[in-house]
């Protein structure tokens, strides 16, 4: 389904998140940080260079165009990016653990109950590998970026003056590692070049290539049984209403899940700002009541949320297999 790989450099500092007006009396706390920008944000400036180059179709591009992300990659192997690990492995810097499924509960192999993961990233070709051995062979790693957090007047539109005279506005900008850059899928390219992305008005570079790994095209194209994780963020149910799973009538009973506390999600759609909303995090796993037997890739659109079109366009839970210890 997936075709290319669009990297994305940051040329400098990128936008993180905005926090509100502080007086210069009272110059704590931080705004709530969300970093890296949604798929959506590239299906957005792809709809936008579209508009003006008229490459493709309007009519084509909108029925066909599929992104998914966001991931990561060091710069000299982009196409073994990284995607989130899976709740059913713990992965720390001091010892290793893994969810099974036995008598219908989960149950820590070596029952280390206060173990937490200090690795959220595994490269994309060590999938299918067991927890220890992602360790040892150096396959998981923790964010690639930080936070930077520095105070700036706010701006009239139309004047170069601050609209308040003691207001103060916190950004919280990332710095990526200098090795690194972000990752999204895509069934379309984008010429290569220097585009406006992730809001603020800062400059990134963007580069798209063909997907060349045959790994990961195969494990896009594996179908999906009883147990999957996600790779990306997923909102279930309608614009009003989330849930931990879809909704559909010919979607399986979902049994059980590992997962972490849900995420705030908002989508836009031809520049109005949408209904917050909460998704399932990246990594949560899932098991079902009965096997799926066919890939994301083929999952009905009916399954999604809509917000103008559905959200399957905009990667909502991508995932792919894994293998549970104790479910059939």
């Amino acid at each position: 389904m997936f075709k290319y790989l669009i990297t994305i450099n940051p040329l400098g500092l990128m936008y993180g998140s905005a926090g509100a007006f502080l007086s210069p009396e009272n110059l704590v706390g931080r705004s709530g940080a969300k970093f890296p920008p949604e798929a959506a944000t590239l299906s957005g400036l792809m709809f936008s260079i579209n508009k003006i180059t008229e490459k493709f179709p309007k009519e084509e591009l909108s029925a066909n165009l599929f992104v998914a992300g966001p991931f990561w990659a060091k710069l000299k192997d982009k196409q073994n990016f990284y995607i989130p690990i899976p709740w059913n492995k713990i992965i720390a810097k001091k010892a290793v653990d893994e969810w099974k499924f036995k008598n219908g509960k989960w149950q820590l192999e070596n029952k280390s109950e206060k173990l937490e993961p200090d690795y959220r990233w595994q490269s994309i070709n060590s999938w299918e590998i067991t927890p220890k051995i992602l360790k040892s062979n150096q396959s998981v790693a923790e964010n690639p970026w930080k936070y930077v957090s520095f105070l700036h007047p706010k701006i009239k539109a139309t004047e170069r003056c601050v609209e308040n005279s003691d207001g103060l506005f916190l950004e919280n900008s990332v710095q990526m590692a200098d090795d690194t850059c972000l990752v999204y899928l895509s069934t379309y390219p984008i010429e290569n070049g220097w585009y406006r992305f992730g809001g603020e008005n800062h400059i990134v570079e963007i580069e798209c290539e063909e997907i060349k790994n045959k790994k990961f095209l195969n494990l896009l194209n594996q179908p999906i049984k009883r147990t999957f994780a996600l790779i990306t963020p997923a909102t279930w149910g309608s614009n009003r209403l989330s849930y931990r799973h879809p909704q559909h009538e010919t979607f399986p009973e979902t049994l059980e899940m590992l997962t972490d506390k849900p995420v705030p999600y908002r989508y836009r759609a031809k520049g109005n700002l949408g209904r917050g909303r909460y998704a399932v995090p990246a990594g949560s796993v899932y098991v079902l009541a009965e096997p799926l037997n066919k890939p994301w890739c083929e999952w009905h659109e009916a399954w999604f949320p809509k917000e103008g079109y559905s959200l399957k366009r905009v990667g909502c839970g991508l995932c792919l297999p894994i293998e549970i210890k104790g479910v059939a």
